[in-house]
């Protein structure tokens, strides 16, 4: 919480009004000295302790001077990767893997309303009461999430995720210490043999960060890749005959939708070698499943799990929500569809990390048959098993 806000809320909304009216009828464009210069000739200045004016021009600076008030600072700090609104009093960041409160704070709901219009705005959504949810990508490719206070109940809720505008490569993450030097050199043949992948964890574990790396190991000179996401997150600059694909809501008449499921079966005719999906959360699993079993192999994707077998549980429920068949016909196209399973945790210290990587051998029964090739041990090391790849067809044939 602003010790500042707190104090001053209604002097500052007072002086801000006043300001903004100040510079709608004046060209100068010197908005710190117009707010300095009316400050200090303000009865406004006599309420104000000489310790806090410092933090009352700040915030008035900010509210006056940029579109995005008192966030725009944050969304220019390279080192946060996460802003996260839980009303306008409770602001936190994500910076370095920690998560931290600001002593920040907006002046109001209304004006943290109006921020989340705002953003909405920039990309043609419309938010209200009847629709009180927007989630999108902003054109710098940052994702913004925004709820109004008539479904939140702790106020407007405000949450952007910021991405790295230059893609990560796998010697990066071992630089990071996310995957030991072994484990990449294995997943770099899995990927160039085309085993399908699928990439498990938690929220901001580094799922689609490690995707994006993975893919630094195809072929781009010889292979069509058909990435397909429900926002653009992914970075595939290295990749040279790629089509980019992202859903897209519905307008205000409800029209125009464009599913993940819709985006799977018309990449189908693209001529795709592979098919990379952002991530599996709905009716798609049935398209992305049947097209990683029906020649489209090499093709990756991630979901939300905590485990390997969690994450194979996972699939049988999404698929078995869109779909009337049997669960053991489920399991059979699971099965026959996913070769590798890797795993991501991120950890006390904020560091995202591989925990395990394991091969889908078989279904036995109604049991999945996995096969751990590397495994965290209690220490936090990441160790490659006594195990050898059992399916190893496809990497016989590319070596």
């Amino acid at each position: 919480m602003d010790s500042t806000i707190n104090k001053y809320r209604k002097e500052l909304e007072t002086f801000i009004d006043k300001i903004r009216k100040i510079l709608g009828e004046s060209e100068d464009d010197d908005v710190l000295g117009v707010i300095e210069r009316e400050l200090f000739s303000s009865e406004i200045l006599h309420n104000i302790s000489a310790n806090d004016v410092n933090s009352f021009l700040e915030n008035a600076y900010y509210r006056v001077k940029s579109k995005y008030g008192i966030i725009e600072p944050l969304l220019k700090d390279e080192e946060i990767n996460e802003i996260m609104v839980n009303g306008p009093n409770d602001i936190f960041v994500e910076k370095k893997g920690k998560i931290i409160e600001l002593p920040i704070a907006f002046l109001s709901e209304k004006e943290l309303e109006d921020m989340i219009r705002i953003f909405a705005s920039d990309v043609h959504r419309e938010i209200n009461e009847v629709n009180p949810i927007v989630d999108a990508r902003l054109e710098n490719g940052y994702r913004v999430n925004g709820v109004l206070k008539n479904v939140a109940l702790n106020g407007p809720i405000l949450t952007i995720r910021k991405f790295n505008k230059n893609s990560i490569r796998m010697e990066d993450l071992i630089e990071y210490k996310s995957i030991t030097e072994e484990c990449a050199e294995f997943l770099k043949t899995i990927v160039k043999a085309r085993y399908n992948i699928m990439i498990s964890g938690s929220t901001s574990s580094g799922k689609t960060t490690f995707l994006g790396a993975l893919t630094g190991y195809i072929n781009a000179e010889q292979e069509r890749v058909i990435i397909i996401e429900d926002s653009a997150e992914l970075k595939v600059e290295m990749l040279k005959n790629t089509v980019h694909m992202e859903c897209k809501g519905a307008n205000s008449l409800g029209k125009g939708e464009v599913t993940m499921a819709m985006l799977i079966k018309t990449s189908l005719r693209m001529r795709p070698d592979r098919i990379i999906v952002g991530e599996v959360r709905g009716e798609e699993i049935k398209d992305m499943i049947q097209a990683m079993s029906t020649g489209h192999s090499g093709s990756m994707s991630t979901g939300h799990s905590g485990s390997v077998l969690g994450m194979l549980n996972r699939l049988e429920a999404l698929y078995l929500m869109n779909s009337d068949i049997p669960i053991m016909s489920v399991k059979r196209q699971i099965a026959d569809a996913l070769e590798i399973l890797i795993h991501l945790e991120r950890d006390s210290t904020g560091r995202r990390k591989v925990v395990e990587v394991a091969e889908l051998v078989r279904l036995e029964g109604n049991e999945y048959i996995l096969n751990q090739l590397f495994r965290e041990t209690d220490k936090g090391k990441l160790n490659k098993t006594n195990n050898n790849l059992i399916n190893d067809n496809k990497l016989r044939k590319w070596r």
